[in-house]
C-alpha cells in the first residue's frame, strides 16, 4: 500500500480520536461515538481514494454515517475500508485505559463483509501462531501457546472479554494453571495485544462482535500472527445476511486470510485513552497511533504533535 495512503489513514484515526476525546469521562458513549464518526467520515471523504465502507457503524438504515456498502473518498485507489471509529466507547465515556480509534484498509474485494453478529475467536502472536486451534479446549491451547513461547503455563496471561457468555473458557483457563486478564471492551485491542512485547498477554480467547474480528484479523496478518474465528449466531436473520455477504463456509473455521485476503492490508489505531499499548488524546495536541504494514511485516508506534492556533485552537 502507498506511503503516503498509509499516512493518510493515519490523519483519518488521530481525527477520530480526538472528536471522541471531547467526550472522555462524560459518561456520553453515544454521542462520543457520533463525534468520531462523523469526524472519521469527514477526514476520508477528503482523500484522493474510491473507498468502500464493509465494516462500519452498521446497515444504512441503522446508521447515517459510515454505512456498511457507503463509498467515501474524491477519487482514486479503489480499497476497502472497516473502521470502529470508538473501539470501546464505554471506556471512552468513563475514562478507562484503552480505547482507540481504529481503521483497517486494503485492495477493494480483498476484507470480508462480517456480519453484525458474534464471533468465537483466539488469537496469538507469530511466534505462537501455529499452536492455535479453535475447536482444542482451552487448557490444549494454553499449553500448546506456552510450549511455543517457552515459558511455564503458569506464566501464561491469556485475554478474555468479561462477558458471562465466556465464563466456562475462563474457569478452563485458571483450572489449567494460567492467569486471566479481563478486559471490559475492545476485544480488537485484546487480540492485537499478543502480537506486542510489553503488554503481558499471551493469547486471546472468547466471543466477542465478528465485524472487530476482521479488524483484529487484519493487524495479525500484517505481523504473521494467528488468528482463527467461528461465527456464533444469536437468530435466523443473522445467518441469513452472512449466507449472502460472507461468500464462504459460515459455519467453517475462519482463519485469518478468510477474513483479509492481501498482503496490502494495513491496520491504523490511535489512543483516545491511555493504555498500555497507546497514548491517549487528554492533552488536545498530541496523538498515539500504531500501525501495522502487510508490505513490511512491521509494527510502528508514532507520536503526532499539532501546533495551536493563536486562539488555542487547532486543525487536522
Amino acid at each position: 500500500m502507498d506511503s503516503r495512503l498509509i499516512q493518510d489513514m493515519l490523519g483519518v484515526t488521530e481525527a477520530a480520536a480526538f472528536a471522541a476525546g471531547q467526550w472522555v469521562g462524560k459518561g456520553e458513549k453515544k454521542t462520543a461515538d457520533g463525534a468520531a464518526v462523523a469526524a472519521m467520515r469527514e477526514a476520508l471523504n477528503r482523500l484522493p481514494i474510491s473507498g468502500r465502507v464493509v465494516i462500519g457503524e452498521g446497515e444504512r438504515d441503522e446508521a447515517p454515517m459510515l454505512f456498511i456498502g457507503e463509498e467515501v473518498g474524491t477519487g482514486g485507489t479503489e480499497i476497502d475500508i472497516a473502521v470502529d471509529p470508538v473501539e470501546g466507547t464505554n471506556m471512552c465515556a468513563y475514562a478507562q485505559p484503552n480505547s482507540i480509534a481504529v481503521l483497517a484498509i486494503a485492495p477493494r474485494g480483498s476484507l470480508l463483509y462480517a456480519p453484525d453478529t458474534y464471533m468465537h475467536k483466539i488469537a496469538a502472536g507469530p511466534a505462537a501462531r501455529d499452536a492455535i486451534d479453535i475447536d482444542a479446549e482451552p487448557g490444549v491451547n494454553v499449553r500448546n501457546v506456552a510450549d511455543a513461547l517457552g515459558k511455564p503455563v503458569q506464566d501464561m496471561v491469556v485475554c478474555f472479554l468479561d462477558r458471562e457468555r465466556n465464563a466456562d473458557k475462563i474457569a478452563a483457563v485458571r483450572a489449567a494453571g494460567a492467569r486471566v486478564r479481563l478486559i471490559g471492551d475492545g476485544d480488537v485491542f485484546g487480540v492485537i495485544s499478543t502480537a506486542i512485547e510489553g503488554t503481558g498477554v499471551d493469547l486471546y480467547m472468547g466471543s466477542g462482535a465478528a465485524p472487530e474480528g476482521v479488524l483484529a484479523a487484519t493487524a495479525m496478518r500484517c505481523v504473521d500472527g494467528g488468528f482463527q474465528g467461528r461465527f456464533l449466531f444469536r437468530n435466523d436473520s443473522e445467518r441469513e445476511r452472512a449466507l449472502k455477504t460472507a461468500g464462504l463456509d459460515i459455519d467453517g473455521v475462519l482463519r485469518r486470510d478468510d477474513l483479509v485476503r492481501s498482503d496490502e492490508a494495513v491496520f491504523v489505531a490511535t489512543g483516545i485513552t491511555s493504555g498500555e499499548l497507546l497514548g491517549g488524546v487528554e492533552s488536545g495536541d498530541r496523538a498515539s497511533s500504531v500501525v501495522f504494514d502487510c508490505q513490511t511485516r512491521s509494527i510502528r508506534f508514532i507520536e503526532t504533535i499539532y501546533r495551536r492556533a493563536g486562539d488555542g485552537s487547532f486543525t487536522l
